[in-house]
């Protein structure tokens, strides 16, 4: 667990520069982070201002310039930085999502009877998620769930959707691992 407090306009800031730098593989301009968590450039300057302070981000300079989070940056948001993740598609709206990769799953409710809910943990923008969405995660790398849901809301500081679980499937024979 990370010993950096951040507040939610720095932690929604920090995720978008990691998700914008994971698909890039580059420095990342403050406009287009600007462009992602739908604020102005110039708050974006303010608050990597204070990220850089916290070691979270470090700056590039010249023209191909902006910024890259640093090490500290994917332990303050408990992300692992793996190379090569095993990757667990995603589809919105029946359209494969290539930019993004599910990182985690949460099954909130299951002992509820009648109500079944899901967290989502993503890497990638959620931009163009929206309440009453479809969507399908899966299948997972091990045992090849994939669970089929409705977007019920989105927490952009924590990179997750919230859904309401239409259908779970996984294959019924032993995974191969």
């Amino acid at each position: 667990m990370s010993s950096i407090e951040l507040t939610p306009s720095q932690r929604t800031i920090l995720t978008a520069l990691v998700n914008l730098f994971r698909e890039h593989e580059d420095a990342v301009k403050g406009e287009q982070i600007a462009e992602e968590v739908d604020r102005n450039a110039g708050t974006i300057r303010n608050q990597m201002q204070s990220l850089k302070a916290l070691q979270l981000v470090e700056g590039v300079p010249g023209p191909k310039g902006g910024y890259k989070p640093t090490t500290r940056a994917y332990e303050a948001l408990d992300h692992q930085r793996l190379d090569e993740p095993a990757s667990v598609p995603l589809s919105h709206e029946g359209e494969v999502v290539e930019d993004a990769n599910v990182s985690g799953i949460d099954l909130t409710s299951v002992h509820h009877p009648e109500l079944c809910r899901a967290v989502i943990h993503l890497q990638g923008s959620m931009r163009n998620f929206h309440e009453n969405d479809t969507v399908v995660v899966g299948p997972t790398p091990l045992s090849k769930l994939v669970i089929s849901g409705t977007v019920d809301g989105k927490d952009d500081a924590e990179n997750t959707l919230m859904l309401h679980i239409d259908g779970m499937e996984a294959p019924s024979e032993a995974p191969n691992h």
